[in-house]
């Protein structure tokens, strides 16, 4: 009896933390508990346990928008964000071989308080990764990763064909889809200390963890996504 409530409050937590990609698009809905997925769908790696789209959205092959609804752990104010791309359709389930393709530098996502917020972050253009070579009509997968404090991650996906920056069936972005919540904040992620090669691992990592600094910065790392794509 013991063991079943445990589950069961185990399971509500996980629920409460969710990512949800309002923009450009998303796989499906794998905010999902069952006796396949005991812990919550998006807790598999690479795409939150939702196979690939067959139904594709349209996104620019300049880079574009995306917009996220985070989510939150129960427990932790903060998260880590990726945003990462798979090229092609060569791999598991006619998806990306891998999604090891950074699209912006990782950031850190800040709510009000310790409980679920479903506030939007939106990056309003975010590039290719540096050195694709991609044409209109390539097929491709977003990826966002929402790293807990506690190590685990959240994966949410969606599965797009890049297509011309003007043509009529990409969706349009506006307020509605593209903002940011004002109760969620953003900081950059940086450590003062780099460790030695051949450093003590033990007395480094704690070197590190009381030197680390996680300075708060505004929407900073976002704004930095746009001047990424212009250099």
């Amino acid at each position: 009896m013991l063991k079943s409530l445990l589950v069961t409050l185990a399971s509500a937590a996980l629920v409460s933390a969710h990512t949800v990609i309002t923009y450009p698009g998303w796989r499906g809905n794998n905010l999902i508990t069952n006796e396949t997925f005991p812990f919550g769908m998006q807790w598999i790696y690479p795409c939150g346990g939702m196979g690939t789209s067959t139904n594709r959205t349209k996104w620019p092959v300049t880079g574009g928008t995306i917009a996220f609804q985070p989510g939150w752990f129960q427990g932790h104010p903060t998260a880590f964000i990726y945003v990462n791309l798979g090229f092609g359709t060569d791999g598991p389930d006619h998806g990306p071989k891998n999604m090891s393709n950074p699209m912006s530098p990782p950031f850190q996502i800040v709510g009000p308080s310790k409980n679920p917020y479903p506030g939007t972050v939106c990056l309003p253009q975010v590039p290719l990764p540096a050195g694709a070579n991609v044409k209109i009509g390539d097929n491709a997968t977003i990826q966002i990763v929402e790293l807990a404090l506690h190590g685990a991650a959240l994966y949410s996906c969606v599965d797009i064909t890049f297509s011309d920056p003007n043509d009529p069936d990409l969706a349009e972005v506006n307020e509605t889809n593209c903002f940011n919540s004002t109760d969620i904040g953003s900081a950059n992620i940086y450590t003062q200390i780099v460790t030695p090669s051949g450093g003590n691992v033990s007395s480094a990592a704690q070197r590190t963890l009381k030197g680390s600094t996680f300075t708060l910065l505004g929407w900073l790392p976002l704004a930095l996504v746009g001047l990424w794509a212009l250099v």
